[in-house]
C-alpha cells in the first residue's frame, strides 16, 4: 500500500482514517481495526476479511446483490444467525436499572466513570458471542454523543469477522416538545414535527415527503441507518391506543401518505446517490405492520395478550393491505419499495385461508410466504415486532412479556424455526443466538443440511443488500462535530415547525369567536391528574400542573389566573385514556377480566358491547367469550371534562376556547356545545398553537378520521371498516367526519377534500 498516493483526507477523530477514490466513494477506517487497504487498478477498497485479497463483498464497484452473495457464501452458520438477530432496546448511554439498562465494566454508567458513547458490557458480548449486527437505538443523550457511539460501535464490528458494520435502527424520534420555543435562527437536539396522524391531518403527502427527506440525513447523522417506520397500518378501529402512529383510517390517504414517507427516507441524490436512487443519505424504511394491525378487537392492542386477536366483522381484509401494495411498494422514486416490512402481533383472525393457523402473523406461512412474497412479490427483509418469540409472563396487560400469540406451546426454538419457515428473516428484539441455532439443527433434520444453508444465506443476502446500498461498507463513520451542526438546524426545524402550524384542525368557531386579539387576557386552568399507569405499566404519579408553557403563551396573551379578570379562556384537554381493555381486578372478582376502552370522558357503561366476542383464546385456560357488556369504565383523564364544564362556569358567559391533543376519535359531545371554539392538534409547540389563535397563521388542517357522536355508534362499528360510524354534528350544524376542517372562511373545501372525500366515496 503507498499512502504517499492516496487523496487522504486529514482526519483522525476516533482514530478514523478517510482516503478518497477519484470518482469513487470515500473509505472510512479505524486504524486500530486492524482493516487495511488494498489497492487495484488506481483505485482502494477496505481489506475487510484481513487476508490482503479483494474479496467480492469489499469491492465497491459489484452490485449490492452480487456483494451480499458473495459475502453471504463466506459467512458461518453463526454469523448468519447472528445477522438475524435484532437487539432489544439500547439506550445511549444505557440506564442503571429498568428495561434499558447496561453496565460498564460490570459497574453503573454512574459507578463506573464511562464516556456517554462507550459500549456496554452487554453490547460487547452480544456482538462478539451472538454476532448481532442490527442494534435498535431509543434514547441518546446528544447529537455529539450519538455520532461518537457509532464510530464506537462500528470501529468494534469492522475489527471483527467479516467486518459487517452495525445497521443501527431508530423508532420515530421527531416528536414535537409541546412546551419548547420555536426561534428561527436557533436549531435543536433534533427537528419537531407533529406526529404521524398529524402529518396525515395535512393531507399533503408532499409535506410528508419533506419529513422523509430531513429526517433521514439527521438519522444517518446520529449514526441511524433503519427507520422502525412508518406505521401504515389503517387505523380502521378508532379505540386502538396506536392510532396516532398511523395516517388515519383511510386507505387512498394511508397509501399516498406511506409513499411519500418512504420515497423521502430512502432517496438518495447526486453525488451522494452510490446507485438506483440509494446512497449516503438513503435509510432503509421498515413499513409496519403487515398485514395491519388497526382492527384489533373492541379497540384492544395486540402488544399484550388480552388483545392477540385482530377481526374482521365487515370482511374488508383486502382494504388493510392498500397502504402497502399500492403504496410502499409502488413508490415513485428510483428504490422502488420499502427495504423491510414489519408484521404486527396479532393474530388475524380466520384469514388464513390456506392452512387454516390462527397464529401471529410472523408466524403464519400464508400471509408471509404466500400472500406477502408469493402475490405480492415482496423480496425485501421480513423482521418480526420486538419479543415475539419469547415466553408469556405476567398478566394479560402486561407490556414486557414474550408475545407469541398462536404458538405458546412451542419452545423457543421451534418459534423460531416455525417462522424461517414461514418466510421471515430477522427476529426482533432477540440478541440471543442459541435458539436460532437449535432452530436451525431442527430444520437440517427436516431438510437437510443443504437446504437450510441456503435457507439462511437467502435471509443474510436480504439483510446485507440493505447496508451495502446505504454505502456502510466503504464508510460507517461519522464526524460528530458535523452530526452536531445538521441535526436539528434551524432549516430542519422551520420545516417541522411550519408542518406543525399546518397539521392544526379547527373544529369549531362559534361566531368567529378566532383569531383572538394579540395581548387579550387569558385564563387557563391547571390540569389535574390521578396516579395512573403509562403504557408499560410503570407507575405515574398525581400532578397537577398548568398544561402549557406560561412563558411561551405569555408573549402572545397576558396570562391571569383569575377568571374574572380573563377575557376569555384557553382550556387543554387530550383524547380519553381509559387503559388496555383488561382488569385483574375484573378478573379477581370472577369477571373475564375484560372492561371496555372509552372515547368519552365521563365513566362508560358498555350496553351496546357484543353478547360474544368474535375471538376468544385457543391456549390454556384463556376465556373463549371475550365480552364486556355491561362493563364499567372510568377514563384516568376524566377530570378534564370536569375541567371545561367548571371553566365554563366561570367565565359567565366570555368565550371558552378548548385545545384537544387527539390521540384517537373522541366523543365531544360532551362538552362541544358548552364552548365556543375547538382546536385539535396532533402533537406540536405550545406555541404553534398560539400563532393559531392569534391569526398569525390560519388552520387548514383536516380530521384524518371521523368523531363520533356517541359510544354506542363506536360499539356498533366494525373494527375492520373504515368510515362507518354516526359522526358527531356540532351546534353549528357542521359534522365532524373525515376531511373536515375550517379556516378563518369557514369549512375548507379545496382540492385535498375533493381528491379524498371522492375517494373515498367510490370505495364505498
Amino acid at each position: 500500500m503507498r499512502n504517499h498516493t492516496l487523496d487522504t483526507i486529514n482526519k483522525t477523530e476516533e482514530t478514523v482514517q478517510y482516503v478518497k477514490n477519484p470518482g469513487g466513494p470515500t473509505l472510512g477506517y479505524n486504524q486500530e481495526s486492524g482493516v487495511g487497504l488494498i489497492e487495484q487498478d488506481g483505485l482502494f477498497f477496505k481489506d475487510l476479511s484481513r487476508d490482503g485479497k479483494l474479496d467480492k463483498y469489499e469491492d465497491w464497484r459489484l452490485s449490492p446483490e452480487e456483494r451480499a452473495k458473495d459475502l453471504a457464501s463466506k459467512m458461518t452458520v453463526e454469523q448468519m444467525a447472528g445477522l438475524m438477530l435484532y437487539s432489544r432496546h439500547q439506550s445511549i448511554p444505557a440506564l442503571s436499572n429498568g428495561w434499558f439498562s447496561g453496565t460498564y465494566g460490570g459497574k453503573t454508567y454512574e459507578e463506573s466513570g464511562a464516556k456517554p458513547w462507550e459500549l456496554t458490557d452487554e453490547q460487547i458480548a452480544f456482538l462478539v458471542k451472538d454476532h448481532v449486527r442490527h442494534v435498535l437505538v431509543t434514547a441518546v443523550e446528544s447529537p455529539e454523543v450519538a455520532a461518537r457511539w457509532n464510530n464506537k460501535i462500528q470501529a468494534f464490528a469492522e475489527g471483527t469477522g467479516f467486518g459487517i458494520p452495525a445497521n443501527n435502527s431508530s423508532d420515530p424520534r421527531h416528536a414535537s416538545d409541546s412546551s419548547s420555543e420555536f426561534n428561527a435562527g436557533a436549531g435543536g437536539h433534533i427537528s419537531m414535527w407533529p406526529e404521524t396522524l398529524g402529518l396525515a391531518a395535512t393531507f399533503d403527502p408532499e409535506i410528508t415527503r419533506k419529513f422523509g427527506v430531513i429526517a433521514s440525513r439527521e438519522y444517518r447523522a446520529l449514526g441511524l441507518a433503519t427507520a422502525l417506520s412508518p406505521q401504515i397500518d389503517i387505523a380502521t378501529e378508532p379505540r386502538w391506543f396506536r392510532f396516532n402512529g398511523t395516517f388515519g383510517e383511510d386507505s387512498k390517504l394511508a397509501a399516498d401518505m406511506a409513499r411519500a414517507y418512504v420515497d423521502g427516507f430512502q432517496a438518495s441524490e447526486g453525488e451522494r446517490e452510490i446507485a438506483d436512487g440509494w446512497g449516503y443519505d438513503s435509510v432503509n424504511a421498515m413499513v409496519k405492520h403487515w398485514p395491519g394491525g388497526g382492527s384489533g378487537e373492541a379497540g384492544r392492542d395486540a402488544h399484550y395478550s388480552c388483545g392477540k386477536y385482530a377481526v374482521y366483522p365487515g370482511n374488508n381484509f383486502d382494504e388493510h393491505l392498500v397502504p402497502f401494495v399500492d403504496g410502499a411498494f409502488k413508490l415513485d422514486g428510483k428504490t422502488e419499495k420499502a427495504s423491510a416490512v414489519m408484521p404486527y402481533y396479532t393474530i388475524s383472525s380466520g384469514q388464513d385461508t390456506v392452512n387454516g393457523e390462527n397464529v401471529g402473523n410472523s408466524y403464519n406461512s400464508y400471509l408471509i410466504r404466500d400472500l406477502l412474497r408469493g402475490k405480492y412479490g415482496y423480496d425485501g427483509v421480513v423482521c418480526t415486532d420486538w419479543m415475539i418469540t419469547a415466553d408469556v409472563s405476567g398478566p394479560k396487560d402486561s407490556f414486557l412479556s414474550g408475545k407469541p400469540w398462536g404458538v405458546e406451546d412451542l419452545t423457543v426454538a421451534e418459534r423460531h424455526y416455525m417462522l424461517l419457515m414461514a418466510g421471515v428473516d430477522q427476529f426482533g428484539g432477540n440478541n440471543e443466538i442459541e435458539p436460532v441455532l437449535e432452530a436451525y439443527k431442527l430444520g437440517v433434520r427436516e431438510h437437510g443440511e443443504a437446504y437450510m444453508r441456503e435457507r439462511f444465506e437467502q435471509s443474510a443476502v436480504r439483510l446485507l443488500k440493505n447496508m451495502f446500498r446505504l454505502g456502510l461498507f466503504e464508510n460507517p463513520y461519522l464526524d460528530p462535530h458535523e452530526s452536531v451542526k445538521l441535526v436539528g438546524n434551524p432549516e430542519y426545524m422551520r420545516e417541522g415547525y411550519e408542518a406543525q402550524l399546518k397539521s392544526i384542525v379547527m373544529l369549531k368557531n362559534k361566531n368567529g369567536v378566532l383569531p383572538l386579539r394579540a395581548k387579550s387576557k387569558v385564563y387557563i386552568p391547571k390540569r389535574f391528574l390521578p396516579p395512573g399507569k403509562d403504557w408499560f405499566g410503570n407507575p405515574t404519579p398525581e400532578s397537577y400542573d398548568y398544561p402549557a408553557n406560561l412563558e411561551v403563551v405569555s408573549k402572545y396573551f397576558e396570562v391571569t389566573d383569575n377568571p374574572d379578570e380573563a377575557e376569555f379562556a384557553l382550556v387543554f384537554i387530550t383524547s380519553p385514556k381509559s387503559g388496555t381493555g383488561y382488569s385483574q381486578e375484573d378478573e379477581e372478582q370472577g369477571g373475564n377480566g375484560y372492561v371496555p376502552i372509552s372515547l368519552q370522558y365521563k365513566p362508560y357503561t358498555a350496553e351496546y358491547a357484543r353478547e360474544v366476542s368474535l375471538a376468544g383464546d385457543e391456549h390454556g385456560n384463556e376465556p373463549r367469550n371475550r365480552s364486556y357488556k355491561g362493563k364499567t369504565v372510568t377514563p384516568h383523564n376524566t377530570t378534564d371534562l370536569d375541567m371545561v364544564l367548571e371553566t365554563k362556569e366561570k367565565m359567565k358567559g366570555k368565550p371558552v376556547i378548548v385545545s384537544i391533543l387527539l390521540t384517537n376519535p373522541t366523543v365531544v359531545s360532551e362538552f362541544e356545545a358548552e364552548v365556543d371554539a375547538i382546536l385539535a392538534n396532533f402533537g406540536v409547540q405550545d406555541q404553534a398553537m398560539m400563532e393559531v389563535l392569534t391569526g398569525a397563521a390560519e388552520p387548514s388542517g383536516l380530521l384524518p378520521m371521523q368523531m363520533p357522536a356517541h359510544m354506542r355508534t363506536v360499539e356498533e362499528q366494525f373494527e375492520d371498516v373504515a368510515h362507518d360510524m354516526e359522526c358527531h354534528v356540532d351546534t353549528e350544524k357542521h359534522v365532524y367526519d373525515f376531511a373536515f376542517g375550517m379556516n378563518w372562511s369557514g369549512l375548507i373545501e379545496d382540492e385535498r377534500t375533493m381528491k379524498y372525500r371522492k375517494s373515498r366515496l367510490f370505495l364505498t
